[in-house]
This record gives structure tokens, sequence and C-alpha cells, in this order.
């Protein structure tokens, strides 16, 4: 008999936004947005401070500063990886001279950006649900026996679905986010890098609970405003060793940005071969 487990989403309802800090706005619209096929916000940040690119339903914020690089993957789902890949083919030559690189791996593209982020591109598959472009996960390497102490930080301090899952590359720990999202971490004997304060932002449905949690134990790095706060110290619950450093931005579901609907194009729109009324995409199929 089932007991329908899977219906369960958790605490986490949405992980909305990473940000990781770049050096150069010229590079970053070459690379995210006429390859990548993002689209920069319209409406905020638009200035030489910082800039927003939307990938469906969520953001990658970038901040003009010392780049920022997380040890790991970012997942992201494409309409098209062949219309990707021809795109990234023919920004190549304007980011020759920095850390970038696009090759087809298995069934999806590994493509590094001018910094050195990592992100593994999909195409759209049932376990990401109906999600045509966007952000399904975030993998993080972790120090060998980490995992099970930051799971167990997830499942007691935000009530959060995890398993043990295993690919061709070993086992790893994933945190559900939602419907279709998740926080994977995988352990690595390899020297890390140090941690240098980029971060992911998620809505939580129970906000005082995670807040308490963290609270009580001196874990909160910056205190409730506007709806949300922040802590960087992922901690074993059973003996409050720290696991992983992360800093993470929870938003209340009373936040004022909380389902802000994000403008997004074709990316296979051209001035050439213009088709009216396909300006726009729609990040998940009906």
């Amino acid at each position: 008999m089932t007991d329908y487990s899977e219906e369960d989403v958790g605490n986490i309802i949405s992980l909305e936004h990473v940000n990781v800090q770049i050096s150069d706005q010229a590079l970053a619209t070459l690379f995210y947005v006429v390859g990548m096929g993002g689209t920069r916000d319209p409406y905020l940040n638009v200035g030489l401070n910082n800039m927003w690119i939307n990938v469906g339903e969520q953001q990658f914020h970038l901040p003009t500063r010392q780049p920022q690089v997380i040890d790991g993957y970012i997942g992201l789902v494409a309409p098209d990886l062949n219309a990707l890949e021809k795109r990234l083919a023919a920004v190549a030559d304007g980011l020759k001279d920095t850390k970038f690189s696009c090759e087809q791996n298995g069934d999806h593209l590994l493509v590094t950006c001018p910094w050195g982020n990592r992100y593994r591109c999909h195409a759209s598959q049932t376990a990401f649900g109906d999600m045509t472009l966007g952000m399904p996960y975030v993998e993080f390497l972790v120090p060998t026996g980490a995992m099970a102490g930051i799971l167990r930080f997830y499942q007691t301090v935000f009530a959060a679905p995890v398993v043990l899952e295993k690919d061709s590359q070993g086992s790893f720990g994933a945190v559900k986010i939602g419907r279709h999202q998740s926080l994977i971490f995988r352990e690595t004997e390899k020297a890390l890098r140090p941690y240098d304060g980029h971060h992911i932002a998620v809505y939580v449905a129970s906000f005082s609970k995670p807040y308490g949690f963290l609270q009580r134990r001196g874990l909160i790095s910056e205190d409730v405003r506007n709806h949300q706060f922040r802590f960087k110290d992922i901690v074993d619950p059973q003996d409050g060793s720290k696991k992983f450093t992360l800093e993470h931005e929870v938003r209340s579901l009373r936040h004022p940005m909380y389902h802000r609907p994000f403008v997004n194009r074709d990316a296979a729109q051209s001035q050439r071969d213009y088709r009216r009324g396909w300006d726009g995409l729609i990040p998940f199929q009906h």
C-alpha cells in the first residue's frame, strides 16, 4: 500500500536564483544572453553594477565585482540543445581568452562560463517535469563524510524530503525543492576551493521554524528584513558540527517578489527569420 510520499514537496517551495559575481558585463551578455539564450531582466538592475538574467522561472544574479565560482555544477534545461550548441559556437571567438568551453557529454552539454562556473545543459525530460527552460538543480561538491549531516540539516531544519541516489559518477544526496527542483550534494576527496560568497535564494512556506532553529544557534548572518533572512553555515543537527558553507537567502511567501513573472525571449527568434508572435517564450509545457 502506497503512502503517497512522492506527492510531498516539503517546506522549500522553490529555488529562485543563483548569485555569482562577474567582472565584465559585456562578456556576461555575450555568454548568458547571446550564447546561452537567457534574457536580461528588463525592469530591475539594468545598470552597470549588476545584471539579472532570466532563465525560465529562475534567474542568475550577476553583480559586477570580483568573480565567484561554485565548486560543482548548475543544471539548466534548454528548449533545443542543438540550437544552444550552435549559439555557443558562434560566440566562442569572443570568449577565447576566458575559461569558456562547450562540449557534448553524453545526453547533455557541458558548458563552462568565462569565469569558470560549470553548467550541465539538458533537454526537457520527465525528471524535470514540464520545464522546457529553467534551472532544475544546483550541485555542490562537499568534503568526504559531510553528506549525511548536510541531508539531516535540510530534513530537520527545512522539513525537506531528501534522498540518496546514484549515477555514473557515484552516490549523491538530493534535497527536494518544490515539484521538480533540487539541491545536490556530492562528496569528493579533492581539495575544494575556498568559499567565495556566492549564494542561492529559496522560498519557504514555513518561515519561522527554520529561522528559530538557526537563530537559537547563532547561525543567522543577516536578520529578517523585507520578509527574508540569510545564513551561511550548514550544521549537523545531531552534534552542531559544521559541514558546509553556502549562503542561503531565505524568503517567505510574503516576500514582494514571490512568484514575480519573468520575461523570457525565444532565443530562436531572429531578425532575418522573424516570426510574428514568437518573441516570448513560455518556460513550461501546457
